[in-house]
């Protein structure tokens, strides 16, 4: 279903109705997640939706947005000269929605919020992943730098004219909120809601886990280098006490599972204890609260071991930092080649000079390309060419 626009938003008139979204969260969520009724609403007010909530209806402007589609074209770590088997931005993002859902459920938070945050984490980010935002960072350096985080808030925004009642995708202050405190740390006195949180803690179990696996597929690390992480190897042995005379390949694709399902499961015991311990009722004393959604200390420290190993084993491959710096070239020539021939560039990104600035709409177009589009058009205008002519 295509997300129309229509001019505030509010959940209110849902109680109208017997079995309405207002009601079925009194019934469903907990005393300390954010209810669609209490939402403060949106930059430009719009009118509450027949029969969508506030929540629901962020998550189909994202999923309908361009830089959502965008994302499938996108690399997670591995660019797609590797193969075609491990994860993309979309891929990823949409295992996190799912992993960040079924924590929702079980702690009865606010699963639409939780879901729009989810679809929303990763927007922001270039092309050529991390190796690309280190790129446009140094291009960017006098104009306050590069992140893919504050990226995508300007994407939902600025940057997404979908609308002609308002520019970006006019979503809930609690989703903007949300993507605002991913670029920093904030005020440790005013924690982020338990919806956030969640998500984090899903973005950090999905890529831990799944980074190791698509290692793996390419060939990157064996299984017997992955025994020197005790979260793998422990997991491993439990699955190989389960199934005797496991082969390699059932043996990788059981232990991966194994590791989400352990991780959601002492992520749940951990924060429903803790959300105990501090006596949280209410969507505001969780923020007033210590950080609550995280893993049991051992397990965080075993998080901590096999992040380690992946940075020093997997994202300092020599095949990838070769990638890695193929792709940072690209993203240079091209962010020099537009400034010089600004003319080059899409008519909206040449008129969103006279607002932000022509190094930050070279950025800010570039960011939007994907992996392959970035690829075909740096051969087509500015391989072994005079940028300067």
């Amino acid at each position: 279903m295509s997300e129309p626009a229509s001019p505030g938003d509010s959940s209110r008139s849902f109680d109208r109705a017997p079995f309405g979204l207002a009601a079925r969260e009194r019934l469903l969520l907990a005393p300390y997640a954010l209810h669609s009724s209490d939402t403060a609403g949106r930059k430009h007010p719009e009118p509450p939706h027949a029969y969508r909530g506030p929540f629901q209806r962020d998550r189909d402007r994202i999923v309908h947005c361009a830089a959502y589609r965008r994302l499938s074209h996108k690399m997670q770590v591995f660019t797609g000269e590797l193969g075609d088997y491990h994860r993309t931005r979309l891929t990823h993002t949409i295992e996190v929605a799912s992993v960040a859902r079924t924590l929702a459920r079980a702690l009865r938070l606010n699963e639409d919020l939780v879901e729009a945050l989810a679809l929303t984490h990763d927007l922001g980010h270039p092309p050529f992943g991390h190796a690309g935002e280190a790129a446009l960072d140094e291009c960017l350096k006098d104009e306050g730098g590069f992140s893919h985080n504050r990226h995508g808030l300007r994407i939902v925004e600025q940057l997404e004219l979908r609308y002609q009642e308002f520019p970006g995708l006019n979503l809930s202050i609690e989703v903007l909120e949300g993507q605002e405190s991913r670029i920093g740390p904030g005020d440790p006195h005013d924690q982020p809601l338990l919806e956030v949180q969640v998500v984090e803690a899903a973005d950090s179990l999905a890529y831990d886990t799944h980074d190791a696996d698509d290692a793996l597929e390419l060939r990157l690390l064996s299984l017997h280098e992955l025994e020197e992480v005790p979260l793998w190897r422990e997991t491993a042995q439990r699955v190989r006490d389960r199934y005797a005379n496991i082969d390699d390949v059932a043996l990788r694709r059981a232990v991966v599972h194994e590791l989400v399902d352990v991780q959601v499961g002492d992520l749940l015991s951990h924060t429903s204890a803790q959300l105990a311990n501090y006596g949280v009722d209410s969507a505001a004393a969780a923020r007033r609260a210590p950080w609550l959604v995280e893993p049991s200390p051992a397990l965080a420290q075993q998080k901590i071991e096999l992040e380690q190993f992946l940075h020093q084993r997997v994202y300092r491959h020599p095949k990838l930092m070769a990638l890695r710096t193929r792709g940072q070239q690209v993203l240079r020539e091209m962010f020099a080649g537009y400034l010089a021939r600004p003319e080059l560039m899409p008519a909206s990104f040449q008129s969103r000079a006279a607002e932000v600035g022509w190094p930050r709409s070279v950025g800010d177009y570039i960011a939007g390309m994907t992996d392959r589009y970035a690829e075909q058009e740096h051969a087509r205008l500015f391989s072994n060419r005079d940028l300067g002519s």
